[in-house]
């Protein structure tokens, strides 16, 4: 079975750098505050250090923003690649990537917080980003059109479509949070039911 191995695989953590740490902090007052009012010196003092010793790890805030940002659109484009690639049928390729998004927002809630609100705050990276996050919708409605086309979803608008699937799937990391008590597994396959099933021939 084709399928995303990353989530909750405690085997697979390990110690984070300094660096790694700095990001995963400013990720997580970007989401409290928002970018633009998160200062260097806001940095410094969530980590319990001096502002000056941030840039003995990193360059900027810009380039934070920058690594949390990309690194997510690239996880989520190779993702999709190999979605889109695979030998599944249509309806398969849609509950994959409910369970890509589930995973991925799993695992950076305060990342992706960051992806939704803050993408527009990229400076150099912002074409690349766009770029990405350009193919990698049209890869889902490349998806959505193949299942059309083989009479395995409803013949609709597939922007449409994908723009309803996609719009629940990206608001994930305002509710994960909140619902510790189901798995990330049970949540991908609820989902995968309400979201797919409505569209399933």
């Amino acid at each position: 079975m084709f399928k995303f191995t990353t989530l909750n695989n405690k085997s697979q953590l390990k110690t984070e750098t300094r660096k790694e740490e700095i990001i995963k902090t400013a990720a997580k007052l970007f989401k409290e505050k928002g970018y633009s009012a998160v200062t260097m010196r806001d940095l410094a003092t969530a980590m319990g250090i001096k502002a000056a010793s941030l840039y003995n790890h990193i360059n900027s805030k810009q380039d934070i923003l920058k690594d949390i940002i990309i690194s997510l659109a690239e996880e989520f484009t190779q993702g999709m690649n190999l979605i889109k690639k695979s030998d599944h049928s249509t309806i398969e390729k849609l509950n994959l990537i409910v369970a890509l998004h589930v995973e991925i927002t799993a695992k950076n809630t305060f990342g992706m917080a960051s992806l939704n609100n803050d993408w527009m705050h990229l400076e150099e990276q912002l074409d690349y980003y766009l770029q990405l996050r350009k193919k990698y919708e049209q890869d889902f409605i490349d998806i959505i059109k193949t299942g059309i086309a083989t009479n395995e979803i409803l013949d609709t608008n597939p922007e449409i479509v994908m723009f309803s699937i996609l719009s629940t799937l990206r608001s994930l990391y305002l509710w994960i949070p909140k619902k510790e008590e189901i798995t990330s597994v049970e949540l991908a396959e609820t989902l995968s039911q309400v979201l797919i099933n409505g569209i399933n021939k």
